[in-house]
């Protein structure tokens, strides 16, 4: 048939094979690594929500400076924003994604990055995460305590 004829890169993306998955390379504790061998070569869209109601030119400026440090870092991705505070980059291939997001969460204008309909809220600390997970337990613990001596008050 005439479909047989046409070369498998000149296809569009939705006709394309999937590239294989060497699922002997995957570590199977990471479930990230799966989806980013099974974005590899296809167009992803990273979602970016700007934090403290910027304009939309704000939001412009400030998501052009990211374009420009990911293309430094040799990331392709092209820039569209969406609203005031929202923005996509879109990505030739989808298996950079998550360096993309790792790299827009630690940004400080940015609210949270949304790839595959999973949110990831901005790194809060530039510590590291043990870190900062003791100082919000520490803060659970303190409303804890604080509750608790609210309740024996009502009690008395």
């Amino acid at each position: 048939s005439k479909d047989d004829e046409i070369e498998e890169g000149d296809l569009p993306e939705h006709k394309r094979s999937p590239p294989p998955i060497d699922f002997s390379k995957i570590d199977a504790s990471k479930p990230e690594e799966l989806l980013k061998m099974s974005k590899k070569g296809r167009t992803l869209m990273v979602f970016a929500t700007m934090s403290g109601n910027p304009t939309e030119k704000e939001t412009e400026e400030i998501t052009s400076l990211w374009q420009g440090s990911l293309f430094n870092a040799n990331f392709d991705v092209q820039r569209f924003v969406v609203g005031s505070n929202r923005a996509i980059f879109m990505l030739r291939d989808g298996s950079f994604a998550w360096e993309i997001k790792d790299f827009l969460i630690a940004q400080d204008r940015c609210e949270d990055v949304t790839v595959e309909g999973q949110v990831y809220p901005r790194k809060t600390v530039k510590k590291d995460a043990k870190g900062n997970e003791q100082n919000e337990t520490k803060k659970k613990g303190e409303k804890k305590a604080a509750n608790r001596a609210n309740k024996s008050k009502q009690e008395l």
